[in-house]
Order: structure tokens, then sequence, then C-alpha cells
């Protein structure tokens, strides 16, 4: 049976894969997380990696916090271009394959046709350019498998959806940026498409290392995404369209970040969901938990 470690299960992603793995039993997981591992500690992570003796290392810790990283550059660069570079290191020296979740923010976001796989990458915030320092590192170290995503949303953790689901309860009307366009990832979407390129090399396909894009198919603006969540959770809030500059964050936003993804689909043989549908089904599963 083949061996998979995911890192920063108890993230969105790293909860969608937990539930899609139990539907792959010919892979034995690996699931950890800070309370479990600390990814910082190159000791202790080579020690968890001999134990385990993987076949697959997919990564998908990383330090998130888009705004907080703009004064907190030691901690973005040490979980998303130290670790996975380490990751890579491990990678060949102990001969399993590494998947390593990446962004569109690796890109400026001023391109305003798809962005594919060689698209020139020009990173405008810390978040954005300690991701590309990874992407950087572990394609140094290592034949990986890098998955650009955008807009990752899920009914874990926080994140857009969520966000959009409890202000819309509380205020009669919301202001959502217009001017940055994009495509939603759904987690779950994302996790299958994981485990669809570890399963194409089980089953005997060579692996191909790389960069891929992975988003849902569709192109909105943050604000056709709060609208479209608003109708679907049956939410009556009134929602404006505003310019960004009327909503100032401390790091920049591309303006633009849509993932062409034929690379991934030719390859893998994937059908990718449209956005608005595979929505519905994380916003049925949370009005559910209500």
């Amino acid at each position: 049976m083949q061996k998979v470690i995911v890192t920063g299960a108890n993230g969105q992603l790293g909860n969608e894969i937990k539930l899609l793995a139990e539907t792959h039993t010919n892979l034995e997981f690996h699931f950890t997380d800070i309370d479990s591992l600390d990814l910082s500690d190159q000791g202790e992570v080579e020690k968890f990696i001999q134990s385990v003796a993987p076949d697959y290392l997919v990564n998908c810790a990383a330090y998130t916090a888009v705004d907080k990283a703009e004064n907190d550059l030691i901690n973005a660069k040490k979980l998303n271009a130290e670790v996975p570079g380490f990751l890579a290191q491990m990678a060949t020296k102990y001969q399993y394959k590494l998947i390593h979740i990446s962004t569109d923010y690796v890109f400026s976001g001023k391109h305003f046709t798809p962005l594919n796989e060689n698209t020139k990458t020009n990173p405008s915030s810390v978040y954005g350019k300690t991701k590309l320092e990874g992407e950087q590192k572990v394609l140094t170290h290592a034949d990986a498998v890098i998955i650009r995503t955008s807009w990752l949303y899920s009914a874990f953790g926080n994140n857009f959806v969520k966000s959009m689901i409890r202000l819309g309860s509380e205020r009669k009307e919301l202001g959502v940026v217009f001017d940055q366009v994009g495509t939603p990832t759904n987690a779950s979407d994302l996790g299958y498409a994981i485990l669809r390129i570890i399963q194409h090399h089980v089953n005997g396909h060579n692996w191909q290392p790389g960069i891929y894009h992975y988003s849902n198919e569709g192109v909105c603006s943050w604000f056709d995404f709060a609208v479209e969540i608003m109708h679907l959770a049956n939410i009556n809030c009134q929602v404006k369209p505003i310019l960004s500059d009327a909503y100032p964050v401390p790091a920049p936003r591309p303006a633009y970040s849509v993932l062409d993804k034929k690379k991934i689909k030719d390859i893998y043989n994937l059908d990718i969901p449209y956005w608005k549908r595979s929505l519905t089904k994380t916003i049925d599963s949370l009005l559910t938990e209500k």
C-alpha cells in the first residue's frame, strides 16, 4: 500500500483531503499539522519522514494571512519558502514524490488574459514573494508537482464564503470589490485533483513534475462571488459593488488572476466543475450544519 503524508491537515484543503481519503482505500494516509509536527523543526520533520517512509507528500501548509505577512516576513518566509525547500530536499533523499500547493499571488495581476504556467511571475505582496520563493526552492531540489490555485474556500476554516454568510446575516448592506477578477476554487475539487494525480502515478503512468494551475471553471469578480453566495444562502442582504481603492488593505491584491487550466486537464483527464456548481454544494453543506 502506498503511503501519503499530508501536511497542513487542519486547514481548508487538508480537511477536504481527509474526507476524500476515505474513498482511496489503496492509499495509507498520515495527516499532520502544527499540533503534531512543527514543520520548521527540520530534525523532527526528518524523523517523521523516516518513520512513515512515504511514497507521496502533499504540502498544504502555508502562511496564508496575506495582510499580516506584510509585517511578518520572517515567519511568512519560513513557512512559505524554507519549509517547502526542506521538504523538497527530503523528497530527493528519501525518494518520495512531492506535491506542493502555491497561489495566484505569484503574478502581478496586470495580465488580463488567462494565466498559464509560463506566464511571467511578478508578485507584489510579501505573501506572493515568499510563495514564489517556495516554488523556486521546491523545483531546485526535487522533481515535484506544484499546483497554483486561487480564491480557495470550503466548509472548513475561515474563508470568503463563510465571511459573506456571516456578514450578510448581520447587515442589510455590504460593499464588495468588483475590480478584482478571478475564479473561486472549491477545496474539495482541488483535493480530488491532487488525489487524481497520485492515483495516476500509482496506476503506472509516468510522474510528470512541474507547475500546474487549478481553479474551478468560469470567471467572476469578488462582487459577483458575493452576490451568488447571498442568493444560494437565501440571505436578504444588498451587495453593492465598490472599487478596491474604497477598501484599502496592507497587501496589494492581483486585479486579474484567472488561471488557464488546460495543462492539468489534458494530462490528468480532469473534468473541472463550474464555480457556481461547486459553490452550491458547499453552501448546502454549511446550511445543513446549522
